[in-house]
């Protein structure tokens, strides 16, 4: 439980909180305790990171968005959307890249990875249908850098690091791995930082 001084909320928001979460709020004397709060760190979205960054910093900043899905990946974990929209830079922009879109996530192993077919004929590449068939948990992991990178600069600064993200057998490997049992270690903070075994 979290409690805080009621002076510091207004009767409009009290009303509010009161209309929208009853069961998390209540009153106790001169407090307002919380049963149940979300608290988050104030990040810059990565998306308006990479816009201001130098070749240097959208380096890093791409490796670590491509380390940070695959830090979800290997908890079986998969966003459904990878903008970068969805992903921030914790740290007054310095520090890690982490996920904080919630909507969209699912088991990895849920998900049915493929890599697109080639066409029977040239013409179907043109179609405005594709010429495959596609199931509703069908990801294509070969046309994330069409719908992610816009811009070649960044482009290049992920694939670098990542290429692997966009080979359907990386990701069916993640969920081999799973199925087995086998779990990756995710260290939350850079090698340097860490313990010495």
């Amino acid at each position: 439980h979290v409690a805080l001084p009621r002076a510091r909320f207004s009767e409009d928001l009290l009303e509010e909180l009161y209309e929208t979460c009853a069961k998390s709020v209540s009153e106790e004397g001169d407090q307002i305790v919380f049963k149940h709060i979300y608290i988050e760190r104030r990040m810059t979205p990565l998306n308006l990171a990479v816009l201001r960054a130098d070749d240097q910093y959208l380096r890093r900043l791409m490796k670590g968005y491509g380390e940070a899905i695959k830090e979800l990946a290997a908890a079986n974990i998969f966003p459904g959307d990878l903008l970068m929209k969805n992903f921030g830079v914790t740290g007054q922009g310095q520090g890690r890249i982490v996920f904080y879109d919630y909507d969209e996530i699912c088991y990895l192993t849920e998900c049915n990875f493929r890599q697109i077919p080639e066409p029977l004929y040239p013409e179907d590449e043109f179609a405005s249908e594709p010429w495959y068939s596609i199931g509703a948990n069908d990801v294509f992991p070969e046309q994330f850098v069409t719908f992610l990178f816009a811009d070649n600069r960044v482009r290049k600064a992920f694939l670098k690091h990542h290429s692997d993200l966009l080979e359907a057998g990386f990701w069916i490997q993640k969920q081999k791995n799973i199925e087995a049992g086998i779990y990756e270690d995710v260290f939350p903070y850079p090698k340097k930082l860490r313990f010495s075994r």
